[in-house]
């Protein structure tokens, strides 16, 4: 935590339960998709250097870049994936190897992936586009995404507790993830990271005290400790400023450059999370009192969630006295309740939506087509979590119990008003099933 011109830690638990070490402060943990704003940050460099523009369409620096709409893959901007506008699905569940050219293959994969929207219409949170981007990255240093971002922001900034591969974390203290057991005890995650294509959106380890040295970078006026300027504070200052507003809460009602950004007790928050299997991070600044926190666990898939979620509650309210509050769901109705159970699928996830006529409940997994397909570990599916629908007549909805507890959503309507959607977690599902299904 970085309050009152001071660092604060605090750490508790081991890296693994198996081989138990203490955890402290530059114990690296998987920052999964909070490396998004590392792969937004170096854009933002190269756009200050001039070699890249933002409203540029994104095949005037990937020309090979094919979509399943060829219209969308011509029109496709910078800021569109830096915002999270892009059209693009959630995730492809794929691995090109580990291969420099990792993502090169991944990009040529999208020819594939199916669009959710023509870019520009709508937001909706995508690990493709990110990895789209981390490529953009890549072309125009001429340098491997992971060697770049080393380059532009890891290096000038001090960040020595920061990798991409898991050969360079193993000669640190590091973090293994956990899942419950089907006894109820925690056994170690196998899979420790996502490909090498996932890179640009989920593939840093970092410790908690590298967080807040970056957290304190994107407080301050762009130069790091050292006093080299590594970006213009005026390009700092652009990222968390609004490009898109965003339909519900829990990760912010508006985006800017990566950055989610939400008002908590009249109080601007910028932050970022991220999941990993069996590991979650949180960042989570406060730019009018020079404040950030910073929560890394790594049990899961609910207590590690929980965690986070009410260690940086604590640290708003103690240190600023911002209360984060939750707001109240309506009373159980059956006939909305029955207007939205169903299926809902993008390509990965399943969201199941039931009611027992007392309530809703929502259960979260990956779909087991995908699940019986993959070769490698796949992160546990959430167990079901209670679900209310909130006030205000914008079919939006709060997740009520489990480690999704305060996550926020909306459901989607067709032109003839019938419910054709949910995003929980800006992630957008299309319904598949209805309650009769």
């Amino acid at each position: 935590m970085w309050a009152d011109g001071q660092e604060v830690y605090a750490c508790q638990g081991v890296t693994s339960v198996d081989n138990p070490l203490p955890v402290d402060q530059d114990t690296l943990f998987l920052l999964a998709s909070a490396t998004k704003t590392f792969t937004a940050t170096a854009l933002m460099r190269l756009v200050a250097e001039g070699r890249v523009e933002l409203d540029a369409p994104v095949r005037r620096y990937v020309p090979e870049l094919v979509l399943p709409d060829e219209r969308a893959a011509a029109e496709v901007t910078v800021m569109q994936l830096l915002n999270h506008t892009a059209g693009l699905n959630w995730r492809m569940p794929v691995d090109t190897g580990d291969g420099d050219d990792a993502l090169a293959r991944y990009v040529a994969k999208m020819a594939e992936s199916k669009l959710i929207a023509p870019p520009g219409t709508r937001a909706s949170y995508s690990q493709v586009g990110y990895n789209l981007a981390g490529r953009i990255v890549e072309k125009v240093t001429g340098l491997t995404y992971e060697r770049a971002i080393a380059s532009l922001l890891l290096e000038p900034l001090g960040l020595s507790h920061s990798f991409f591969t898991p050969g360079e974390a193993m000669t640190r203290r590091f973090a293994v993830g956990h899942n419950l057991g089907e006894d109820g005890t925690l056994s170690i995650a196998r899979q420790w990271k996502d490909t090498r294509g996932d890179n640009p959106g989920s593939g840093i380890a970092s410790s908690v005290a590298d967080q807040i040295r970056w957290a304190r970078f994107h407080l301050g006026d762009g130069r790091a400790e050292n006093g080299t300027q590594v970006l213009p504070a005026e390009v700092l200052h652009r990222m968390k400023q609004q490009t898109v507003e965003l339909r519900t809460g829990t990760l912010g009602e508006a985006m800017g450059i990566c950055w989610f950004l939400r008002d908590v007790d009249g109080v601007r928050t910028v932050g970022h999370a991220g999941s990993a299997n069996g590991q979650f991070a949180e960042l989570l600044i406060v730019p009018e009192g020079n404040f950030a926190v910073v929560a890394l666990s790594n049990a899961g898939p609910d207590d590690g969630l929980a965690f986070n979620h009410a260690a940086v509650r604590w640290a708003l309210e103690h240190y600023l006295g911002v209360i984060d509050r939750d707001p109240e769901p309506l009373p159980y109705d059956e006939a909305r309740a029955r207007e939205v159970v169903g299926r809902y699928e993008n390509e990965v996830m399943r969201l199941t939506i039931a009611t027992d006529g007392a309530g809703l409940t929502v259960e979260c997994g990956v779909k087991p087509e995908i699940r019986a397909a993959a070769d490698t570990e796949v992160p546990p599916d959430l167990p079901p979590a209670d679900l209310g629908l909130l006030p205000g007549g914008a079919d939006e909805f709060i997740v009520t119990s489990g480690g999704l507890k305060g996550s926020r959503g909306f459901f989607t309507r067709n032109e003839s008003g019938a419910i054709v959607g949910v995003d929980l977690g800006g992630r957008l599902a299309n319904r598949v099933a209805s309650a009769s299904e």
